[in-house]
């Protein structure tokens, strides 16, 4: 590197702790790599213009064969590479239900010459780095907790719109402006990772505009639902309670698309229900920007221990 010129950007990846329960026991996948001749967890390269949700299931569905969803973030390894750049991996825990492995595509290849379910004794001895080994026993304390299982609560603010004094018509149908729509396009893969069984958004046009490309690439309907609506908050959040109750009760990964001024209500609507204690952590996802989403992770069967993990993030566009 010559002098004066900036070092070069740490290489962005993401992987997974993927899991299954056989005969009451935990096992995970480990990935043996052909080239490195080594045993790691799941990952690879964020592409450009990709988040690091939409990396992780891309990655894993390549190395793997396997479609998954994310479940809770598990944190985050740095490390040198062999050519001297730095290298940041994020891992999430995913759940591998049967099907998804009876309809596994995986054949050996020039990346990964085989796949290895074990119980975490074994591969805590199986993996071939450390920091792989971290991973995997911040998992394990999950696990051991009963909270390695969970769904999600996902709160989306509407990309940006048409400001409100340039519009004469109704607030209701103010329009994306071209890089709200750029927004929504840029997040809904992203969301899409965490596979959501619901999308629930406001009455208003930019909300549903917003949600639209994550309700094609899911194929999931969205349910429209005044009391997320910028109108309805103004009327008092109970009936917004009610309906988040109603998708905790369910226990199924739910999008929320709404106004900045109602998402503080979701977030402390789940909060509530939860128990959980407050945090920096949540403010911030009580103030997204437009086209940020927060995914509050909560325990399946327990959600009064409290939330697991909350992440935030944006559009690349």
């Amino acid at each position: 590197m010559n002098p004066g010129t900036p070092a070069s950007a740490p290489v962005l990846a993401a992987g997974a702790v993927c899991w299954r329960i056989v005969a009451g026991e935990v096992q995970i996948l480990l990935v043996y790599r052909t080239q490195h001749r080594d045993t790691s967890l799941p990952k690879g390269k964020v592409d450009p213009g990709e988040t690091l949700p939409e990396t992780a299931v891309r990655e894993i569905a390549e190395e793997t064969g396997l479609v998954v969803g994310l479940g809770a973030p598990l944190g985050v390894v740095e490390y040198r590479m062999p050519n001297g750049r730095d290298k940041v991996v994020y891992y999430w825990a995913a759940e591998v239900s049967e099907l998804a492995i009876a309809n596994s595509t995986f054949v050996a290849n020039d990346e990964i010459e085989s796949l290895h379910w074990m119980p975490l004794a074994d591969a805590r001895a199986q993996l071939s780095y450390s920091h792989d080994v971290d991973i995997v026993e911040r998992f394990a304390e999950l696990h051991q907790q009963g909270r390695a299982r969970t769904f999600a609560i996902i709160a989306l603010r509407h990309g940006k719109a048409v400001p409100p004094q340039s519009w004469d018509g109704p607030d209701a149908t103010r329009p994306l402006l071209q890089r709200g729509v750029d927004q929504a396009l840029s997040v809904a893969p992203g969301i899409a990772a965490y596979r959501p069984a619901k999308l629930i958004s406001s009455t208003a046009e930019r909300c549903l505009r917003t949600i639209a490309p994550t309700a094609r690439v899911t194929g999931l309907e969205v349910r429209e639902k005044p009391q997320i609506s910028q109108d309805a908050y103004q009327d008092g959040a109970a009936a917004l309670s009610k309906l988040v109750a109603k998708r905790l009760r369910k226990e199924t990964t739910t999008v929320f698309c709404s106004h900045g001024p109602v998402l503080p209500q979701i977030i402390e609507a789940v909060v509530r229900a939860t128990g959980t204690p407050d945090s920096g952590q949540l403010r911030r996802a009580a103030m997204l920007g437009t086209g940020e989403y927060a995914v509050l992770h909560i325990p399946v069967d327990h959600p009064e221990t409290g939330i697991v993990a909350v992440e935030i993030h944006s559009p690349t566009a």
